[in-house]
Formats: structure tokens, sequence, C-alpha cells
């Protein structure tokens, strides 16, 4: 099921409209020139039949703040499996900041996770993703991600990962990590570091493999560099 959300600059009051899907987005009060809006499940998820996709599009001088009010458990699905879809659409100089919360996967479920991010140059994004195999004591089941950021009309990044239970212990992949923690940065740049790649385009990621989420430091990163 869609969810949408659609937001357009005005000098007066910021337009913007909101689709319900299996995730139900609700505008939060924010300051003038911010759009701030919280997705929250609207039922129980994410079980195997579950197809979530979720469309943003931001046009104009308008900054807009996604935030996930709580973390998503993929549960056990018996042979089954379930998507997450996201389509992200940035024009004319609008900004975007998506903090994601942990995405599990738990033992035996099965999921697909597919990102597109559409910029045009003048705008700029900052998007956490935290994903994190197994709950507590578990081995985690089969993840598997695509992303692609285009910006400008040009490919500037393009990710496909494997991350079933053998291929992700991988030394090149998790290796005895469970979490991969990440915040993409695209039409700005977070500061140079020893675990910060830079894109040949204007953009950064900064990864962490880790046993537990909390043990990443991407939250303090995402403090002190990202604007909101």
């Amino acid at each position: 099921m869609l969810t949408r959300i659609e937001v357009v600059a005005d000098p007066v009051r910021d337009r913007c409209v909101l689709t319900t899907g299996l995730l139900s987005p609700r505008r939060l009060p924010a300051p003038n020139g911010i759009v701030r809006i919280a997705l929250v499940a609207a039922g129980a998820l994410l079980l195997a039949g579950d197809h979530v996709r979720i469309e943003v599009k931001v046009e104009g001088a308008v900054r807009v703040e996604i935030i996930e009010t709580a973390g998503t458990v993929a549960y056990a699905m018996r042979g089954g499996s379930s998507s997450w879809d996201v389509d992200l659409t940035l024009t004319a100089g609008a900004h975007l900041t998506w903090h994601g919360e942990p995405f599990v996967v738990s033992a035996d479920a099965e999921v697909t996770r597919s990102t597109s991010l559409t910029l045009d140059a003048d705008c700029e994004l900052a998007h956490r993703e935290s994903l994190v195999l197994g709950r507590h004591g578990e081995t985690g089941g089969r993840l598997s991600t695509v992303l692609r950021a285009v910006v400008g009309g040009e490919l500037v990044l393009a990710e496909d990962l494997d991350l079933s239970a053998q291929a992700r212990r991988g030394w090149a992949i998790l290796g005895s990590a469970r979490c991969l923690d990440t915040v993409t940065t695209l039409g700005f740049r977070l500061p140079d570091d020893d675990q910060t790649l830079q894109l040949e385009a204007v953009g950064s990621i900064a990864r962490r493999l880790v046993a537990d989420h909390h043990e990443s430091d991407l939250g303090k990163v995402w403090a002190n560099n990202i604007w909101g």
C-alpha cells in the first residue's frame, strides 16, 4: 500500500498533502519554513505479504523533516516475504532530512528494501538507515537492499547488498557485526575522517558496523552536522 508525502513551498504557507498506506504520515508543529512529518505504523508491521511503498516529493525552497516514531521489526514469515520501497524526489532547492529508526530483521524473515533518491543539483538530503540483523540472541533473517541516487540527472551512487545469513558473514560485508548503520548526505558533505567516504559528487557516506545499534556513534555525527 502506498504512503505518499507531497510538499510544495509557498510564501504564505507551505502546502502539504499526506496519503496513508501501511504507514500514516502526520504533520507535526514546526517553525516557519520547516515541514515536520512523523511516520506512524497504521497497523502491525512488518508481516509476510506486507509491501510498504513510500513516495516523497518536495518542491521548492522548503525544509522537510521526516521522523520515524519507532523502529520497525520484520517478524518471522514462515516461507513468506515482504518489501519496503522508498522513492524520494527533491526539486527546485528543496532540503530534506530523514532520520530512520532501527529496522530489525528477525529470524526467518525475508525482506527486500529499495531506495531511489532523485535530486536537482540545488537540493540537499540527509538520510540515516539502521539495519539490524536479528533481535537479541538471534541470527536474523534474509535481507537484500538496493540503493540508487541521481543528482542533477547523473547517477552518483549505486549499492546492492545481499545480507542473507551466509553472505553477510564475509569480511567485506558485516563479518561478526549485526548492525549496519549508515548516514548518507547528498548536496553537502560530512567532515572528513577515516570512517567517512566522500563521494565524487557532492555527498558523503558515514557507516558503522557494530554488534548492537547503541554502539554506533552516528547519532552524534547526525546531531553535530545535520541541519534541522
